[in-house]
């Protein structure tokens, strides 16, 4: 993690073609993607300063040449704030921070347990690095996060370490990749986090699935979407899921899963909320 604006920068430029960008291909190529010099062109500025930022020793780089950078790259928006939380760590785009407080807990407030015990729907709350910080009832008996030792109760090692997870997860690779994308984010969001180093060269050290996603320098928020579970008392869980930060502690995020009304997925909820008397 030395140099994570280089590297994210070097993986962006390999998945663009010359061609794609209106260049002309000349040369043999040693690596895929546009060269240096080709970015520099697109984005209007010198080789040199660059290469300088390509290396992590641009400082004090402009919106404008950030801008110039991310449309050259062809960055999403997310992609976009990532390359400003590389370049300027604790700095703003826009006039949004792109980095959260420096102030973090891993307390959940007792309000938010309080609203996650009202909820009907399987709910857990997460913290910086994955780590799951609190749940109700449903989360638990839907994922299992009481019997996880209180110090490993990390989604991504959970999801990298675990053999059970490949089971649970019967889409794997995907929820693999989004997990990946979003500790990036994560990563950048919080360069000096220990933990997070920590979490990161163990995960890579033990698995070689999650070296060569990290490598790819995924990038991507935790907002909505599905997930594919195959419960042992369940069966096949097909549930969608929405993410909300929580105001005051905005590194915590509220996960909530969702089943349509009358669904095989409520249908299969239910029952498992019965056998263990939950009211859902």
């Amino acid at each position: 993690m030395q140099n994570d604006l280089g590297d994210f920068l070097r993986s962006r430029r390999s998945r663009i073609q010359p061609a794609d960008a209106g260049l002309r291909e000349y040369g043999r190529r040693r690596v895929p993607g546009l060269r240096r010099e080709e970015v520099a062109q697109l984005a209007g500025v010198s080789v040199d300063y660059y290469i300088r930022l390509e290396q992590g020793r641009g400082k004090h780089v402009s919106d404008a040449v950030l801008d110039a950078v991310a449309r050259a790259l062809r960055l999403s928006d997310q992609e976009r704030l990532h390359l400003y939380a590389l370049a300027r760590p604790g700095g703003t785009v826009d006039a949004h921070p792109t980095t959260v407080s420096s102030v973090y807990s891993d307390t959940v407030h007792p309000g938010v347990r309080l609203v996650l015990d009202a909820l009907t729907a399987p709910a857990f709350v997460l913290g910086r690095r994955m780590d799951v910080l609190a749940w109700n009832t449903l989360g638990d008996l839907v994922s299992g996060f009481a019997r996880i030792p209180a110090g490993e109760r990390n989604q991504a090692r959970y999801l990298f370490l675990d053999p059970a997870a490949s089971t649970f997860y019967p889409d794997w690779e995907a929820v693999a990749g989004e997990t990946v994308a979003f500790l990036r984010r994560d990563a950048g969001l919080h360069p000096d986090d220990p933990r997070v180093a920590a979490l990161v060269g163990e995960l890579s050290a033990r698995s070689a699935v999650f070296r060569r996603l990290w490598a790819a320098h995924p990038i991507k928020e935790k907002t909505r979407g599905a997930k594919l579970i195959q419960h042992a008392e369940a069966g096949r869980l097909e549930l969608g899921y929405e993410t909300f930060a929580l105001p005051g502690d905005p590194d915590q995020l509220l996960v909530v899963y969702t089943a349509a009304p009358e669904s095989p997925a409520a249908a299969a909820l239910a029952r498992l909320a019965g056998l263990h008397s939950v009211h859902a």
